[in-house]
């Protein structure tokens, strides 16, 4: 069994993304402890206490279930690598969809509750949201993927976004055993991320990995050149996220190119680095890297968001349902149905 990090330096590394803004405790529990089961190299979580406490709780559940995991030929961890994103500015990762519910018609068809991949908008019979009826979301249900803001047919649905502390969170570092921080950026933001990246440097010695997330542009490649321009030498391991459709991987195979054709600009680039895939990853990723060649020495891991947690929502349906407390480990046959189900997407590329 590999450690996380040789798993990264061998092109097999896994992470699941559980969202910058998704903050459903019972569900990031439950996430961690599955997914760690499966074999994860990483879980990176929102820059939110209780949410961090909760991966951390099923980090360690899982560890009463390791060696059966092992009996089932998984290949679990002792722990795997705890990340936290943070950003430098406005991110569609870290933002919340809201809406007033007044003004929502009474015969509307409700096209934002059947798009909304986790289900933070929900109805009684009499068309109200049966949570916040000034925001009509269920805000730590909602990861800011805006899949409902076209889709309203009276435009009513805005968002809004969360600028999280960067020296709050490192402060954490001296008390919460978290491994590793992403920072999120975008084109244009070079300014707002030094000043972030000024903050962090002084804290690397206490992290195992770093790792940078940027959106997909044409000149996006020359925009990252400029941070490692700034920013090198890094002394720990240092991760370009190729984000190239974020938080699509649950649409369809095809939002995966976009992300494979960014790692192959970045690859041009000869930045030191590692170059690990996320926006739009699915099932169909491992095959289409294999296709195009993309080695493991090319590409060295895969992120999976929206994808991750879609393969195995009908599963925390069904505990939700059966279960008030919604640990899933005392149902032990939906628990291993689950860690079956997330391996799917792991063993792909522990096989590469």
């Amino acid at each position: 069994m590999l450690l996380p990090l040789e798993s990264l330096k061998q092109g097999r590394w896994f992470k699941l993304i559980c969202g910058a803004s998704y903050q459903h405790l019972p569900s990031i529990r439950n996430l961690a402890l599955i997914y760690t089961l499966a074999g994860a190299d990483c879980l990176d979580v929102a820059p939110d206490k209780a949410v961090i406490h909760s991966a951390l709780e099923g980090i360690k559940i899982a560890q009463n279930y390791r060696q059966q995991a092992i009996d089932l030929g998984y290949n679990p961890h002792i722990r795997p690598l705890l990340m936290v994103s943070i950003n430098d500015g406005e991110d569609p990762h870290f933002r919340k969809a809201y809406f007033n519910t007044n003004l929502c018609s009474i015969d509307c068809p409700r096209p934002c509750e059947k798009i909304c991949p986790a289900e933070a908008i929900k109805f009684d019979d009499r068309t109200i949201p049966i949570v916040n009826q000034h925001q009509g979301i269920v805000e730590e249900l909602c990861y800011g993927c805006g899949r409902c803001l076209p889709i309203c047919p009276i435009n009513i649905i805005h968002t809004e976004s969360r600028i999280i502390s960067t020296k709050e969170v490192l402060q954490w570092l001296d008390t919460l055993p978290i491994n590793a921080i992403e920072i999120h950026t975008k084109q244009g933001h070079l300014q707002n991320f030094i000043q972030v990246w000024d903050m962090v440097k002084p804290r690397l010695q206490q992290l195992q990995l770093i790792a940078i997330s940027c959106p997909y542009t044409d000149t996006v490649t020359e925009y990252l050149t400029e941070i490692y321009q700034y920013i090198h030498p890094v002394n720990i391991p240092l991760i370009w996220q190729t984000d190239g459709r974020p938080m699509s991987g649950d649409i369809g195979s095809g939002t995966t190119h976009l992300t494979i054709k960014y790692a192959q600009k970045m690859k041009q680039t000869n930045l030191p680095g590692f170059i690990q895939l996320a926006g739009g990853t699915n099932e169909y990723t491992i095959e289409k890297l294999n296709k195009l060649n993309l080695t493991p020495s090319k590409i060295s891991g895969v992120a999976y968001g929206s994808k991750g947690r879609k393969i195995i929502a009908d599963t925390l349906q069904r505990l939700e349902e059966m279960s008030t407390n919604n640990q899933i480990e005392e149902h032990p046959q939906l628990l291993w149905e689950a860690v079956t189900q997330a391996f799917q997407l792991v063993s792909p590329i522990k096989k590469r």
